[in-house]
């Protein structure tokens, strides 16, 4: 197996550092003296800029440095923390990614203006420029205040594989040195013999007397990347403050290669200990998993397979092997699909930074609610899902919340609301996006769809067919066109895609209220337990997460609805499909035929059906290109014997089936 590319190791948890950075700044717009947040955000900028600088980022680290200092300043209390602040860091954040995605590509006009503007914000707030020194000057610095000089003995010995992860001791020497005088001292009475030595290992030790009028704190955040696994001592030593003075340092930092030792039994069994804790969590990426996923698809069908043959043998050693091997392929596939399911909140947090944006473009004032963060939902899900939802939310604020005296003068708040919310219901999760701006005008939707020729003048739609016109492609009631909206191209983008998801779209909208749009979407892409039922000869599958429940359908009672298709359930009346006439099959119904009751949300609908064959472990495969407009079916699978199956997609065939009736009733 191979190891692992440090570079692509340090990417990935720089661009966890850089959503760190992110959320800690948009929290710390909500309280700009929230002290947590400032350490928080001067803690991720220091950890970039050191294991940047390790790594031979060198314009990320260098870039990240300014930007560590002014929140270094911020931090000691030398400066307030301003929205303006905030903002420059936010768009020097931005061009972080961009150094760690091309370090050796042409920043240098980019990295000047955001410094400019990282400059005028810390200027604005009353504090002296911020530093253009390099991140790792080659001279010592030296006391400002020989009367405030501490002396300190920092002895510390670095996890034995810290350099296989990455972490440089010459770095964090450096470092040390940049804080004062320093006098540094190898311990080497642990490196041993040549012919045991380990050379990627780290064997030695050091011993380091630092002069320096800065304070523990500042001592302690040079380690701050490697802290929890290292051996650390800090002890102050008296010093004659009279004959304090600047010295060279005695010892200069050669660019030496550096040799790890082996570790003392109880220390290193500690080191174990502490390692084993940080690997209780393992970074997988991500192809791998949807690989496994297929794997495992393909073991449920072979899985069916078997259990098709052993039903039809008469080995009884064969059926006890097959139905063990169906529970562990169940088990296997429901601790696949948990691997595979991540909570919304890696969802919503990305547009806590487009929100704030926004309000600054707009100059809107907009709070952003989220609810229902824990709800998860398989990762494809949420991958395909971010930019139909970035749509949503420009479209809310730009189309539907209303300017702070626009909305002072309607008797509302002069902050508009975002509310983004999850929840899941059966085999589905419905997210939501809700404003309370001033909703949807339908004459100029009506205006608009008329003039484009997407309806006839005069036509009679419901609410809800008029509300759905604004999905089509090209469609915009704006204005004018501007950064966020108008060109008509974002919210067919949605429907599109939430389709391809096998999803559904609800939106509905009061005037002066504001709207509410819901997307409908099934919790995973890949297996589902579904009810395998056959009509005429063909077999097709139900997602289990859709039924209710299911009963028998006489041949009086089908004989008996023929013309208003209901049947009695429980002294209500149950509307029905017969799937044998909606899939034109030209069979005859089986003497005892079966209703299967299904739920579409807020409404029940029975399926006629021949025969309930059973439960089924489903795969589902994608349908073809050429079949992209059936949209009664959302995928197939394969059965045992090697037929396929179609998989009912059960609210577009409810309003298939309503849509015949009302046909068949009309030419009545």
């Amino acid at each position: 197996m191979n190891n692992p590319d440090p570079i692509s190791v340090f990417r990935t948890e720089a661009a966890e550092l850089l959503e760190q950075i992110e959320s800690g700044l948009l929290d710390l717009t909500r309280s700009l003296d929230d002290r947590d947040q400032i350490d928080a955000v001067f803690r991720g900028l220091h950890t970039l800029k050191g294991s940047g600088a390790m790594f031979g980022f060198d314009a990320l680290a260098a870039f990240t440095h300014h930007c560590e200092t002014a929140f270094d300043r911020v931090r000691k209390g030398d400066v307030p923390a301003t929205h303006e602040l905030v903002s420059a860091v936010l768009s020097a954040q931005d061009h972080m990614r961009a150094l760690l995605e091309t370090p050796n590509g042409d920043h240098d006009a980019m990295s000047a203006s955001l410094l400019d503007n990282l400059h005028r914000a810390v200027n604005g707030a009353g504090g002296a420029p911020v530093q253009t020194a390099s991140v790792a000057p080659a001279t010592a610095a030296t006391a400002k205040d020989v009367g405030g000089l501490h002396e300190w003995r920092i002895r510390f010995r670095l996890p034995i594989n810290a350099m296989a992860n990455g972490t440089n001791p010459l770095g964090l020497l450096d470092e040390m040195r940049d804080l004062g005088e320093c006098r540094i001292v190898a311990d080497t009475s642990k490196v041993p013999d040549l012919e045991t030595l380990e050379p990627r290992d780290i064997h030695l030790g050091w011993d380091v007397t630092l002069r320096t009028d800065r304070s523990r704190a500042d001592i302690e955040d040079v380690f701050i990347f490697v802290m929890d696994d290292m051996e650390l001592e800090i002890t102050e030593i008296a010093v004659d403050r009279a004959a304090a003075a600047p010295k060279p340092a005695e010892m200069p930092i050669a660019k030496t290669v550096v040799v790890a030792e082996r570790e003392a039994p109880a220390v290193q069994a500690a080191n174990d200990s502490k390692q084993a804790k940080s690997a209780e969590n393992v970074r997988v990426p991500a192809e791998r998993l949807d690989e496994m996923m297929d794997r495992v698809g393909e073991l449920v069908i072979a899985q069916s397979r078997l259990t098709q043959l052993a039903g039809t043998a008469a080995d009884l050693g064969l059926r006890s092997v097959s139905e063990e091997i169906e529970r562990l392929s169940g088990e296997l596939r429901d601790t696949m699909m948990v691997l595979r399911m991540m909570p919304v909140a890696s969802l919503f947090s990305r547009f806590r930074r487009l929100v704030h944006d926004l309000s600054r473009e707009t100059g809107k004032e907009i709070e952003l609610i989220t609810e229902g963060e824990s709800t998860e939902v398989d990762k494809t899900v949420i991958d395909r899902l971010a930019d139909p939802l970035v749509h949503l939310v420009r479209n809310s604020i730009d189309h539907g919340l209303e300017k702070p005296e626009e909305r002072i003068a309607a008797g509302k708040e002069a902050k508009g609301k975002v509310i983004l919310s999850a929840h899941q219901t059966g085999g589905e999760v419905i997210i939501t996006i809700k404003d309370d701006g001033r909703g949807i005008n339908r004459d100029r939707v009506r205006a608009k769809a008329e003039t484009s020729g997407l309806i006839q003048p005069g036509a009679a739609l419901s609410d809800q067919d008029l509300l759905q016109l604004i999905f089509q492609p090209g469609f915009s009631t704006a204005q004018a066109v501007t950064n966020l909206s108008g060109r008509g191209v974002g919210m067919d983008v949605v429907k599109k895609t939430v389709e391809a998801l096998r999803g559904t779209i609800d939106i509905t909208s009061k005037p002066g209220e504001g709207s509410n749009v819901s997307l409908r979407i099934p919790l995973t892409l890949a297996i589902i337990e579904g009810l395998l039922v056959r009509v005429g000869q063909g077999c097709y599958v139900i997602p289990l997460s859709a039924v209710e429940e299911c009963l028998e359908l006489s041949l009086e009672d089908d004989l008996r609805s023929r013309g208003r298709s209901f049947i009695s359930l429980r002294d209500s009346l149950v509307p029905f499909l017969r799937l044998r006439e909606l899939f034109r099959t030209g069979t005859q119904p089986d003497p005892h035929q079966k209703v299967v009751v299904i739920s579409t949300g807020s409404e029940r609908v029975g399926l006629v059906v021949d025969q309930i064959i059973g439960d089924h472990q489903t795969v589902i495969k994608s349908m073809s290109k050429l079949h992209h407009d059936v949209v009664t079916f959302s995928g197939a699978t394969i059965l045992g014997d090697g037929s396929v199956a179609l998989i009912l997609d059960v609210t577009h065939l409810v309003a298939a089936g309503q849509q015949q009736e009302a046909q068949l009733r009309a030419a009545g």
